[in-house]
């Protein structure tokens, strides 16, 4: 690629940094993708991302289904294009964007896995034998409690949350955007725990809610390993991830309140068609109700 391709697509990525305050995951995640089309475009001598078009969008694309690429991928790929060429239209740098006309192949829309209110109560009722368990209880109670994403869990911070309040602050969700949570009865008691314990391993300088056992801020990756082992030791055989905390908690909320608006509000979705698809969760469960309970919904034996 010539040069001042490679500047455009440097500029891409310091827009979406520093103004879009794009997530770190969307950022590798369109590096990734934008690698690939760079790729194909030093496999087909083209030297300016100009000179890409339909043609060429759909023989990329082509080749990455072929190569076992899912739909959802493709998805992502196509939209890290699309935000890149429309990135290049705001600075004058294209005419075009080549990707506007071309769709990924549809896939079957995936329900959320949830677990019933049983099911919270065990994992969350197990008890607690040790320092760390204190702390990871207070994590997954927080999950449910609030809602929260991993990533807006692992960044908060002590001076987020108000337990007089019953109440916390995200700083940085999803598309950078804040908003205010509230904190359940039991996530009060459990973070309350908690603190009496983080107070005692921390170092001066860490402002992390949630610190390691070397006092600095603890990674998604320990708190989904410290979920699979809390499952573990208590016997709990079902795979339990925390993003299903979240699903659990927005599932639980619309069976109880039927008020859409609110629990969109909560998860921090920007469109509400993201929070839809609890709905169908939600109607899932009444079916379920239904076939077991009315008298003429089961078919008779054959």
């Amino acid at each position: 690629m010539h040069v001042d391709a490679i500047q455009a697509l440097s500029d891409f990525f310091t827009q979406l940094t520093v103004e879009k305050r794009a997530s770190e995951h969307t950022i590798k995640s369109y590096k990734r993708d934008l690698n690939q089309l760079n790729n194909y475009c030093i496999t087909n001598n083209i030297s300016y991302w100009t000179d890409l078009t339909q043609i060429d969008i759909r023989s990329h694309i082509g080749l990455r289904h072929r190569q076992g690429l899912g739909s959802a991928s493709l998805q992502r790929e196509l939209s890290a294009i699309r935000s890149f060429f429309d990135f290049l239209l705001k600075k004058n740098l294209a005419s075009s964007n080549p990707t506007q006309a071309i769709k990924a192949p549809k896939q079957a829309r995936k329900l959320p896995k949830t677990m019933d209110v049983d099911q919270i109560n065990g994992l969350l009722d197990a008890g607690c034998n040790s320092p760390i368990e204190i702390r990871d209880l207070a994590i997954f109670e927080l999950f449910y409690s609030s809602g929260l994403r991993l990533s807006e869990l692992t960044a908060l911070n002590f001076n987020d949350i108000d337990l007089i309040d019953s109440s916390l602050i995200v700083r940085s969700g999803k598309g950078g955007k804040s908003r205010i949570l509230p904190i359940g009865s039991k996530a009060v008691i459990a973070l309350n725990n908690w603190l009496t314990l983080r107070l005692k391993n921390i170092l001066a300088s860490e402002s992390a809610l949630f610190t390691s056992s070397r006092g600095t801020r603890l990674g998604q990756r320990s708190i989904e390993l410290r979920l699979s082992q809390w499952c573990k030791k208590k016997g709990i055989n079902t795979h339990i991830h925390p993003h299903m905390l979240r699903h659990s908690f927005a599932s639980h909320l619309l069976e109880s309140s039927q008020d859409l608006r609110a629990i969109q509000e909560l998860l921090g979705h920007s469109n509400i068609s993201t929070t839809q698809i609890y709905t169908h969760l939600d109607f899932q469960h009444l079916a379920d109700i239904y076939d077991k309970s009315h008298p003429r919904a089961k078919k008779k034996p054959e």
